[in-house]
């Protein structure tokens, strides 16, 4: 998809827009519905959102969920209370069946992809280096471009990778603004000692770095191989109009450099969840997409997305199969 890094640039303008029509046709379909205008709240909202993407009717059949998953070389740095060897330990349990994400996939008839990212190399430690090179950048972002099913009706997107959620606040200052402290959080578990400790690796990468420059540089410089995968996969499933999920903070975040470049990028986009990770409401706010789900959850791997998706095939089931006031001889309201 992105052979060079003038593709990626280009990408930025020629993308495809919602059908207008075909939203303000699921919108008359909802006010004939045999409910008070407005009872079925953000299900509603959900169903106008997807007749923009999907013709002729909407749909939530087949729900893939890429899962990428990385290594990050700030780990050194003593940012999360888990080694990076645990990111291959999890990748080994979800090939096994054995994570919460499995466990939601196959409650919920999901289509499970994990997709593990040189998990033997490292990225650069931000700290002190750029994450990734050019090439590397061009790579991952293929490797999620190239992960989305075309046969897809959604994608959720999740990650898995020690050490992500610093790339993640990392990213969001970069390509929104603030410091470490602004965006940092807790991820694996830091107390609130650990929590200053990573936001001064936050800063110090931020000054390694420098001013905050286009959507490609802020990701070599600063992410990850799965949150370019990610980045990657978005952009493909816009070329697709294939809807997306997003996940928690860390794929949320790595949806920011984007957004800082071309702020349109995430209108095939909805919100899974407010993840309990001190940054994600923030982030949420500033791409302006309001969470369908706020469980206090805070584990990655695509789950809160997943079960979020499960709230979109609500969405058309009731957009799709109710019944209208004339077709089933109920008295509307009053003009």
């Amino acid at each position: 998809m992105f052979t060079t890094r003038a593709d990626f640039d280009a990408f930025f303008s020629a993308l495809p827009e919602p059908n207008a029509a075909m939203r303000e046709a699921a919108r008359a379909r909802q006010q004939t519905l045999t409910k008070p205008p407005g009872s079925l709240g953000e299900l509603e909202a959900v169903a106008v959102f997807l007749a923009g993407w999907q013709e002729p009717k909407i749909r939530a059949e087949h729900i893939q969920v890429v899962l990428f998953a990385g290594n990050h070389g700030v780990t050194k740095q003593g940012v999360s209370p888990y080694p990076s060897e645990v990111t291959a330990q999890m990748v080994a349990n979800f090939q096994r069946g054995g994570a919460a994400i499995n466990a939601i996939a196959n409650a919920f008839g999901l289509r499970l992809a994990v997709h593990p990212l040189s998990l033997d190399t490292p990225t650069g430690d931000i700290s002190i280096e750029d994450a990734l090179t050019g090439e590397e950048t061009l790579a991952a972002l293929n490797a999620g471009a190239q992960a989305v099913d075309d046969t897809a009706d959604l994608v959720v997107v999740g990650e898995m990778g020690i050490g992500n959620t610093t790339v993640a606040a990392a990213l969001c200052a970069a390509a929104l603004g603030g410091n470490g402290l602004d965006w940092a959080g807790a991820g694996t578990g830091l107390d609130t000692a650990g929590v200053q400790h990573k936001a001064k690796i936050i800063d110090r990468a931020l000054v390694r770095a420098g001013a905050p420059c286009d959507a490609f540089d802020i990701l070599k410089r600063l992410g990850g191989r799965e949150l370019c995968a990610i980045a990657g996969a978005i952009c493909a499933a816009r070329l697709k109009r294939i809807p997306v999920v997003l996940d928690g903070f860390v794929a949320c975040a790595a949806a920011a450099p984007l957004f800082a470049r071309q702020p349109t990028i995430l209108c095939h986009c909805l919100a899974g969840h407010r993840s309990a990770e001190r940054g994600h409401g923030r982030l949420l706010e500033r791409f302006q997409l309001r969470p369908l789900l706020d469980l206090g959850m805070r584990l990655g791997e695509g789950s809160g997305g997943a079960i979020a998706s499960v709230v979109v095939r609500a969405a058309v089931a009731t957009h799709t199969a109710m019944a209208t006031f004339e077709g089933a001889g109920v008295s509307d309201r009053p003009a």
